[in-house]
């Protein structure tokens, strides 16, 4: 049985993140309600704006129902979804969902007009990935049991932790499914 995995639709490139998923092996619903979540093996957050994505989280009832699910579940947040996982965020007086050991700045590379692309090495998925990097945040620090995979100017831009993994950067505006691809291998190992 093909893996299926979620997208949390509620704002961002959630269709480029499915046809990457897809191209990936997996089968993928989108997640807009709970009982979107039901049968799922994994959850991509996908990037937008972090407090907005919770609001809606919140107002579809989404926010302890994903909770739950990474509870036991594999996890990946790209920019955004990044920011929603971590346990700390510079200049904001609470987390999210914090399930992921991290301490995130929002914003960090600069406002949308500063966006650019970096070639990075990806540690176990990639030698040469570009990153495409849009009001990205970086990870300040991680906690020792946080697998660093990929810096750039000095800046945590990708980690793991277990059954979650995060990048500061699109993946799903490239053309390179390799971190797709990661997550979908993370997924049928847990499985």
């Amino acid at each position: 049985m093909a893996t299926r995995i979620g997208v949390l639709a509620l704002q961002g490139a959630v269709s480029e993140h499915v046809h990457a998923l897809e191209n990936s092996g997996s089968q993928v619903s989108l997640v807009k309600n709970i009982g979107d979540l039901e049968g799922l093996d994994g959850l991509v957050l996908p990037g937008g704006e972090s407090t907005m994505m919770r609001r809606m989280m919140d107002r579809y009832g989404l926010f302890e129902a994903v909770k739950q699910f990474a509870a036991e579940k594999p996890v990946f947040g790209t920019c955004a979804g990044l920011i929603l996982m971590a346990k700390q965020i510079e200049g904001r007086k609470g987390p999210h969902l914090s399930i992921l050991d991290i301490d995130v700045k929002r914003n960090a590379f600069g406002r949308q007009v500063e966006s650019f692309e970096a070639d990075l090495a990806i540690k176990g998925i990639s030698e040469h990935y570009t990153g495409v990097f849009i009001r990205a945040p970086y990870i300040k620090s991680a906690a020792a049991n946080v697998d660093v995979l990929a810096t750039y100017e000095d800046h945590i831009v990708a980690c793991r932790q277990g059954r979650f993994l995060c990048c500061a950067f699109h993946p799903e505006l490239t053309s390179d499914p390799a971190m797709h691809r990661y997550f979908v291998q993370m997924v049928n190992e847990s499985r």
